[in-house]
């Protein structure tokens, strides 16, 4: 069985119990039976009645009797308390003009208004401060110098920071050589002659376990006469001869020995030294004479290798792998053989950790000094000041942060430092923020971009702007309702301050010049009471004739619009200006009177000629209310 609905109308102070979609048992016999809303019947109990009349009935299970029977006793009971005056009830109606107005439903709520940023500005360093260049409420440009503290302490750690640094890289230098040192390399470009050491082989730091040689050039050390080898120069070309095959060769002067040395025979003579590329036959046992030009050598001299010495080990441990064997030729640095030792493979990345922690440090005091200078983060107004030039900040470490939002994001909140020195506090009133709790039953009827007027209860006379950036999907749940966060934000907010309480209304229908006619004016079946003969204006009360209906109207149908509390937009059946009557009831006695909106009354029908049917006109589109803390659903329109 389908539990009946609330439908709240506002209009006429009466809340209608308003069958459901389908058609059960109890929906059909609800149908036949009289509506009860004559009288200005309070609208809370109307809502508490229907409440539990379907809660209990959805528990129970009821059968559709028992619930046909609750329906017809509460009944009864309005019909005795709308009437308890007693005596005969004369029908009257009242007439009205169709018009054209502005209707718009809204819903409603209230919230806090909170600014666009604030921003906690922090210390993280420790001194007096030297100034301070603002007072609260004032507006302040971004990075505009707001303090300055004394930097004496800052600069002298920053400086102890960057030795501490300095120390660190070294460390880590030498430690990633003495690492490199692990692969032997060759000492020259040429041949390994000999290794003297295999895998598995302990090697001392300076110990040579090997011999390489370039005998690809050699080189011949030979005596001229001290005043021939005046006349020679570094760069000329020498031809040398071979003892024994007589074969001359190219060679290059390299270096010319100043000192003079005697020879036997008393002879003075200088030493110069020629380069001679080997054609392959040449050893160092084999000598040559030298001839530059006309200036011959004094004597023969044997050839020796430009590049041969010994491969050593610069540092100890345990041979690993060998790269370049006896008779494999190696370029200068080129690895030979790998050792193995813990404690200096393992102390590059301790000294490589030292240097890292030293960074940080340096950076942190580098930032502590650079706080000092303490600037506004961004433009806005100076919300609280907490120190003036004189005071000392604290030692504590501290960080500034921020939230809010930016330009065009749903909300804004307030932010505060998780440590430190809070100095002062910044707030972006370029637009000011509220959130509202809307009902679980409306929240669907809430979209982005949706209109919002706001007023305060602080700023009287003045109504504000809002625009919903954003609904939340994230409901709280409170005694059996829950609610949805509306976030809105107003952009021209002359007189209004964080932390006021605001109220807003929420559009969320409307029609503008549209033709309107009151709320009570539809009845049944959509129709409204209409003066099709006679010659009845606006704000008259008539009388109803043997029909029930005053002379000259009767009912049409109509097709519904947007409604508010006290108007619905009529969109076809009725024209601008047409007369229209709403029925009303007044005792015998003229102490009281009530609209009925044209319905029945208990007692019997009112008049002929009425529509058949029940329930509450179809169309209107307007939202359901519900829920403590929700936006109720309200509405204005105001006339065209």
């Amino acid at each position: 069985m389908k539990l009946l609905k609330k439908n709240r109308s506002q209009a006429d102070g009466n809340v209608l119990l308003q069958e459901s979609s389908g058609k059960s048992g109890f929906a059909k016999k609800l149908r036949g039976f009289p509506a009860v809303v004559a009288g200005k019947w309070p609208k809370k109990l109307w809502g508490r009645l229907g409440a539990a009349i379907g809660k209990w009935s959805k528990k129970k299970k009821i059968t559709v009797a028992v619930g046909a029977a609750a329906v017809l006793a509460a009944a009864v009971c309005l019909k005795l308390f709308v009437f308890s005056g007693g005596g005969t009830k004369d029908v009257y109606f009242t007439t009205s003009a169709v018009e054209k107005r502005d209707i718009s439903v809204t819903l409603s709520g209230s919230g806090t208004l909170e600014p666009a940023k604030s921003y906690d500005v922090t210390s993280q360093t420790t001194g007096e401060i030297l100034s301070d260049n603002f007072k609260e409420g004032d507006e302040v440009t971004e990075g505009q110098v707001l303090y300055t503290i004394d930097t004496a302490d800052a600069e002298a750690d920053v400086k102890s920071a960057a030795l501490s640094l300095a120390e660190a890289k070294l460390k880590y230098e030498d430690a990633a050589e003495s690492q490199g040192n692990l692969n032997v390399k060759a000492p020259c470009a040429g041949t390994v002659t000999a290794l003297n050491v295999k895998v598995g082989d302990s090697v001392s730091s300076g110990q040579a376990v090997g011999t390489i040689r370039d005998s690809s050039i050699l080189c011949l050390v030979i005596p001229f006469n001290s005043a021939d080898a005046d006349s020679l120069s570094v760069g000329e070309t020498a031809a040398v001869t071979v003892d024994g095959t007589f074969e001359t060769l190219s060679g290059k002067i390299t270096k010319i020995n100043n000192a003079e040395q005697v020879l036997t025979g008393n002879m003075l003579v200088k030493y110069v030294t020629i380069d001679v590329n080997n054609p392959g036959g040449l050893t160092a046992s084999t000598s040559a004479t030298a001839k530059v030009g006309n200036v011959a050598c004094n004597s023969s001299a044997e050839f020796t290798y430009k590049s041969e010495g010994n491969i050593t080990a610069k540092a100890s441990g345990t041979v690993t792998s060998i790269s370049a064997g006896e008779g494999d030729f190696v370029s200068k640095g080129g690895v030979i053989l790998t050792l193995d030792n813990s404690s200096l493979s393992q102390g590059v990345p301790s000294a490589e950790l030292s240097v890292e922690e030293a960074q940080k440090t340096l950076d942190e005091k580098q930032e502590i000094l650079d706080d000092c200078t303490v600037t506004a983060p961004f433009a806005g107004t100076i919300a609280e000041k907490n120190y003036t030039a004189g005071d000392t900040v604290g030692s504590s470490s501290s960080s500034s942060s921020s939230s809010g939002t930016s330009s065009g994001s749903s909300s804004s909140s307030s932010s505060s430092s998780s440590s430190g020195t809070v100095l002062c506090t910044i707030y972006d009133l370029s637009y000011m923020t509220m959130q509202m709790s809307v009902d679980e039953l409306d929240v669907s009827n809430v979209k982005a971009g949706q209109s919002v007027v706001i007023t305060s209860d602080a700023v009287e006379n003045a109504t504000y702007s809002g625009t919903v950036t954003s609904v939340g999907i994230e409901g709280t749940t409170s005694g059996g309702v829950t609610t949805y966060p509306v976030t809105i934000r107003i952009d021209k907010t002359d007189g209004l301050l964080p932390g006021m309480n605001v109220d807003a209304k929420i559009v969320v229908q409307s029609s503008s010049d549209a033709l309107a006619v009151p709320v009570s004016a539809v009845v049944r079946g959509n129709t409204v009471l209409v003066q099709k003969s006679g010659k009845a204006t606006a704000g008259e009360v008539l009388q109803a004739n043997s029909d029930g209906l005053p002379d000259g109207f009767e009912y049409v149908e109509v097709t519904l619009g947007v409604s508010d509390d006290d108007y619905i937009e009529v969109k076809s059946g009725l024209s601008e200006g047409d007369i229209i009557a709403v029925q009303t009831v007044s005792s015998d006695t003229g102490n009281s009177s009530s609209s009925s909106g044209g319905m029945i009354s208990i007692g019997g029908t009112t008049g002929g000629n009425m529509p058949s049917g029940g329930g509450m006109p179809s169309g209107g589109g307007m939202p359901s209310g519900g829920g403590s803390g929700g936006g109720r659903p309200s509405g204005g329109g105001t006339g065209g």
